[in-house]
């Protein structure tokens, strides 16, 4: 991951924390730091940013167990977690995949939020209940208001915020569709993004009494990731209803196993020369069943290619990746991001070979009229 550095795992999650994250860290740790000296007097030397670091740090365990509240509702689900980075901005937990319904999307998104406020109800608590005084009541205090404010901020409706999440799966509940509930919470928080950016500059420039340099830098992460959210729904909503054979190559390379090395040259190769350099090999049924490279036929001397069948210089199909053509396109777009590959082969449910689906064909259905 750029820029993340991986620091151990968290009941098997990888845990990263972002280059950024050290930097903000510096800045909360002198803020409360200084905060700690001017109201305690008596705290001596380095230990007011002792103690300011210590309550940094428990801040941003605050944004670890919010962001865990997140991963443990997914992992309830079925759903992996690949991650949990915290970064400038506060953390990140990166799932697998989306819940396959709007209430599993929905108690993902508020679980987090839900996970700040039990710790905003905790640290209030133990600064009631327990006989603390002194900067560890000062900093208890604190604790509990950071969690109160970053369970409410999360839940501004607009994305990429937990709000504009639990927004999302309202509007996918409402009309079915996951796409039209991404977009709508995309546009949300563009909104948002756009208005926080337009009080932070006011306030940076003296017109505006509200707002300060993070909200013009709040205002344009979010605004960022929004139009990021915004263009993945508009795609949702292009490809919803396509399957992986709509997408097939239409001049995918597919030879049968039992031609002769000759039509192969001849047809595959002469006839209609492409840039395909592999073949896949389907059976007399149709089936998949290895792939043959075009550079193989040099193995074979050119007097024998009439008398030899692909079959005698294909490889095994065993290392090919392949997906049901019935399969959403949405989720072969999914397997392709994830997994890091550029092509599947398309198998219908009967076992035969359709084809070759490629990361381009996909952005030729896009781009097509």
């Amino acid at each position: 991951m750029n820029g993340n550095l991986r620091v151990g795992n968290l009941f098997g999650i990888p845990f990263y924390v972002n280059v950024s994250w050290f930097l903000v860290l510096s800045l909360v740790t002198w803020q409360y730091g200084s905060g700690l000296a001017a109201a305690f007097p008596y705290l001596a030397g380095a230990l007011p940013w002792v103690l300011g670091l210590g309550a940094a740090l428990m801040l941003f365990a605050s944004v670890l167990a919010h962001e865990l509240g997140h991963s443990f509702a997914a992992m309830k689900q079925g759903i992996g977690v690949n991650s949990i980075t915290l970064f400038l901005f506060g953390g990140l937990a990166a799932l697998e995949k989306e819940s396959e319904t709007p209430k599993g999307a929905f108690w993902v998104a508020i679980a987090g939020p839900l996970v700040s406020f039990a710790l905003f109800g905790l640290f209030s608590v133990a600064g009631l209940v327990l006989p603390l005084s002194g900067p560890i009541a000062g900093i208890v205090g604190l604790l509990a208001y950071i969690n109160l404010a970053l369970g409410a901020f999360n839940l501004i409706p607009g994305l990429p915020l937990d709000g504009g999440n639990v927004l999302k799966s309202i509007v996918w509940k409402i009309t079915g569709q996951p796409y039209k509930g991404l977009v709508f919470a995309s546009r949300m928080g563009q909104v948002i993004g756009w208005s926080a950016i337009a009080l932070g500059a006011a306030s940076v420039v003296g017109l505006s009494p509200v707002g300060s340099i993070w909200t013009l830098l709040i205002g344009l992460f979010m605004l960022q990731n929004a139009n990021r959210s915004a263009q993945y729904g508009e795609v949702q909503g292009r490809l919803a209803g396509l399957t992986a054979e709509d997408a097939i190559a239409a001049d995918s390379p597919v030879v049968s196993a039992s031609v002769s090395l000759r039509e192969f040259a001849d047809d595959a190769l002469l006839a209609a020369p492409s840039a395909w350099r592999k073949f896949l090999v389907a059976d007399e049924t149709g089936a998949l069943v290895g792939t043959v490279l075009v550079d193989a036929l040099r193995q074979i001397p050119r007097e024998q290619w009439a008398n030899t069948p692909v079959a005698a210089i294909m490889e095994s199909a065993s290392n090919i990746k392949t997906v049901v053509a019935d399969r959403p396109l949405m989720e072969v777009i999914q397997t392709l991001e994830t997994q890091k590959i550029q092509a599947l082969a398309v198998v219908r449910n009967d076992g035969s070979l359709a084809g070759l689906l490629e990361k381009c064909s996909i952005q030729a259905l896009l781009q097509a009229p």
